[in-house]
């Protein structure tokens, strides 16, 4: 294989004038085509992907905000795990290259799975790559800024059985128990929720790889993850026929609890 089999590119960047990155490892809809040729009818709908992510946070650009996107579905495979595939949680979880759905079905047909070949393709070409240029934005960021903020945006849904009980709250932040990024920053991005929403910080999602990885408040580098509920601004009944649309009713109003929140992050300083 050589990097030219890509479909597309691996990611799209655009450079900002702030100290702040926000990073989106899983709104990619892209497959390769050996990933497309194995997947169940289920899985082709793409169910585990965050959804609208870009959509959501349109507003960076005219913020100076800069932002990292990956074009390829987690399907291919997951950019906030870790390289060598070591579990993040010790309770269920998926991995680099996911098998089950979160639902708990399969992602491949019976007896169809990517090759082996293919799968260090999509480490080397699509992993390293996204990582690498997170990594050099970010030492670029701390040269100017004198430190850099990593924000990681994901969503989900907001029940997920095989992966917790209940329901998620709105809003779940993770530093990695406060390893993460200095206590400035979580306190920033909680306290500008207003009590529309309902938040907690490192409840059920601490922080993947990239925040883990990344995050190292003692050499200037801050990070903090988001997993937003998405019943805050997909349509629900559609979402559970596994189609998935943002509500118009919803979006203006999480749209700019969004923009408050990457504001009050911007406006931390170290």
């Amino acid at each position: 294989m050589t990097s030219t089999q890509l479909p597309v590119p691996a990611f799209e960047f655009v450079q900002g004038d702030s100290p702040l990155l926000v990073c989106m490892p899983h709104p990619g809809l892209h497959l390769t085509p050996e990933v497309d040729d194995c997947l169940t009818d289920l899985a082709k709908k793409l169910p585990d992907t965050d959804w609208f992510m870009p959509e959501l946070y349109d507003f960076l650009t005219p913020l100076g905000v800069g932002y990292i996107k990956a074009n390829y579905s987690r399907f291919v495979i997951d950019l906030n795990r870790p390289y060598d595939d070591k579990p993040l949680y010790e309770t269920k979880t998926t991995g680099l290259f996911p098998d089950v759905l979160f639902e708990d079905s399969p992602v491949f047909l019976e007896g169809k799975k990517p090759s082996e070949e293919a799968k260090e393709f999509y480490k080397e070409h699509i992993w390293k790559a996204y990582h690498s240029a997170i990594e050099q934005e970010l030492a670029r960021l701390k040269e100017k800024f004198g430190y850099a903020i990593l924000f990681d945006a994901h969503s989900i849904a907001a029940e997920v059985p095989m992966l917790f009980d209940g329901v998620l709250p709105d809003f779940n932040w993770g530093t990695n128990d406060g390893k993460a990024c200095d206590p400035l920053l979580a306190n920033a991005a909680t306290q500008i929720l207003t009590p529309h929403f309902t938040q907690v910080l490192n409840g059920r999602f601490k922080g993947g790889y990239t925040t883990r990885h990344f995050g190292q408040p003692e050499n200037g580098i801050h990070a903090i993850q988001l997993e937003l509920s998405q019943a805050t601004y997909l349509n629900d009944e559609l979402a559970k026929q596994h189609e998935y649309q943002l509500d118009e009713t919803k979006r203006p109003i999480i749209q700019q609890q969004l923009k408050d929140v990457i504001e009050a992050c911007q406006h931390v300083r170290f």
